[in-house]
């Protein structure tokens, strides 16, 4: 059947308002305010490479029911009762997976997996019984099927112990994000390929700035928190503070030159395939990297010397943002975006450098040197912009 052939009743409405993001929407991201908040303070304290993995899943599976919600949202018409009470539903998911997060590897690995399981079966199934007579019924039929596979392993990995359940839990998520990559064939319902799904570009963009900006916003909170419990606040916490918030602003300038309303790439290619990219996988390295970006500055503020954590975080939050931009911009304008490659290279050569000379190194040297990188790319992306323009 055609999408043409049928109107459900809750379809997004066309018309000149059909990109906006309604309250609804910006009233479900504010649980993830607190949900990224509970990422970043999880690897503050796992701060080591198994600490990572852990917490790089959690963030994965975080960002997979976040992601898949703003992509139904798409859809739906966020006037209608029914839809406001579906994003209720799973705003108390979310709370539930964000209080289970800092455990989830421990006592409330069952909570984190029930919530994050209930959330990808009841949006899908929610979907397919409301766009019935819709290509989208059968589309959501096949992605809840595949995500119902993957729950089955999130929850036997809830009742496993650590090493055991991360395994499960990585492999369970794989196969999640793996879906929209394999168009969800599943077997006995075909395939659901990506030119299936009417997708408003416009609206997915909005939200995916929206959820970047927050991100960015728990780093302000961080070094708020930081500076707050400092007593006295010394000279050292402050000038660590004010590099960090000149990084966030530099950050936020290079993200908006890139993926703002008006860029070349935000006009780009407007495929379904191309959005699945842009959007669900490129804004979750900028987000995971956004977060990794706050755990440094808390420790630039409070670590008096330079160590491999502070290190790696300092260099390795841009790095991960910067692998976002260039998977981003591939799908849009298949650019090869030069301008981030030389600055990881920057990027890599400062994290060499920092681990090298360690303790020699103030950390407030090493967020500078970043910071510069960063500022450098923040003016050479609003250039080159201003230039396409």
């Amino acid at each position: 059947m055609t999408p043409q052939a049928t109107r459900p009743k809750l379809l997004r409405p066309e018309g000149r308002e059909r990109s906006e993001v309604a309250p609804i929407e910006l009233f479900f991201d504010l649980v993830y305010v607190f949900t990224i908040i509970q990422v970043s303070h999880t690897l503050l304290d796992h701060l080591t490479w198994f600490g990572f993995a852990e917490v790089a899943v959690l963030f994965g599976a975080v960002w997979w029911a976040w992601n898949y919600s703003a992509w139904a949202m798409n859809w739906l018409d966020p006037r209608s009762g029914l839809v406001r009470v579906l994003n209720g539903v799973l705003m108390l998911a979310a709370l539930g997976m964000a209080l289970a997060l800092p455990h989830a590897f421990a006592e409330d690995g069952l909570l984190f997996a029930g919530c994050y399981v209930f959330a990808q079966v009841v949006r899908p199934a929610f979907m397919a019984a409301a766009m019935r007579g819709h290509v989208l019924a059968k589309n959501y039929t096949n992605l809840l099927s595949w995500s119902s596979s993957a729950g089955v392993l999130f929850l036997v990995g809830a009742f496993l112990d650590t090493v055991p359940r991360l395994i499960v839990w990585a492999v369970a998520l794989l196969i999640d994000v793996a879906g929209p990559r394999f168009e969800f064939r599943f077997p006995g319902l075909g395939s659901a390929p990506m030119h299936t799904w009417p997708t408003d570009a416009e609206h997915l963009a909005e939200r995916n700035r929206l959820v970047f900006i927050i991100a960015l916003g728990e780093s302000i909170l961080i070094m708020g928190n930081t500076l707050y419990g400092m007593d006295p606040i010394t000279t050292r916490a402050v000038v660590a503070s004010l590099f960090g918030f000149v990084g966030l602003f530099v950050m936020w300038w290079a993200y908006f030159a890139l993926a703002g309303h008006d860029t070349q790439a935000s006009q780009g290619d407007a495929s379904t395939s191309a959005l699945r990219s842009a959007f669900a996988y490129a804004h979750a390295l900028m987000v995971a990297g956004a977060i990794v970006v706050a755990v440094s500055i808390e420790l630039r503020i409070s670590h008096e010397h330079t160590d491999p954590a502070l290190v790696l975080t300092t260099v390795g939050g841009p790095l991960i943002y910067l692998a976002g931009n260039i998977l981003f911009l591939r799908s849009r304008t298949g650019a090869v975006a030069r301008e981030r490659y030389m600055a990881a290279t920057a990027l890599m050569v400062i994290g060499v450098l920092g681990l090298v000379l360690g303790h020699s190194v103030p950390p407030i040297a090493v967020g500078l040197a970043v910071v510069v990188v960063m500022t450098a790319l923040a003016v050479a992306t609003q250039l080159r912009s201003k230039r396409t323009a």
